[in-house]
């Protein structure tokens, strides 16, 4: 095992992951929400309500920053204020069913556009990517 992890140069990885993820972005449907507006709403669909700083945290942007996304994202009606019912002076950001569409049809489009880019690829080079997914996954923390 430790042969092929001196093999796998992070750098070389960095350049490969990058590049994908711009392959992605040209497949985003049309008047796409941010990259940082997107990880918030799936936050909150994995996670569940959350406080603002919180929110703010994880996605490691300033509590000014995520306060103007969310008051963005709550004129779309992609997510929703609501009380904590555990201590009602405490404001949670939940996402909508809307925000939840958003996303599915967020992923539906760009898995398109990578689905018609991979027709191309060997099914040597398709094999190998879907042989990598489990640990890509664990390494994003799914």
């Amino acid at each position: 095992m430790a042969g092929l992890t001196a093999s796998l140069d992070p750098a070389r990885l960095t350049v490969a992951v990058e590049r994908v993820f711009s392959v992605l972005r040209q497949g985003n449907p049309p008047n796409d929400i941010s990259l940082t507006a997107a990880s918030t709403i799936w936050r909150l669909q994995r996670e569940g309500p959350r406080k603002l700083t919180d929110l703010a945290l994880a996605e490691g942007v300033t509590q000014p920053a995520m306060t103007q996304l969310v008051q963005r994202l709550e004129r779309e009606g992609l997510v929703v204020r609501s009380a904590d019912p555990t201590d009602r002076r405490v404001v949670l950001i939940e996402v909508t069913p809307a925000g939840i569409e958003l996303l599915e049809r967020r992923r539906a489009v760009r898995a398109e556009h990578l689905a018609a880019l991979m027709q191309d690829m060997s099914e040597e080079d398709q094999a190998l990517i879907a042989a990598a997914l489990p640990a890509l996954e664990r390494m994003a923390g799914d």
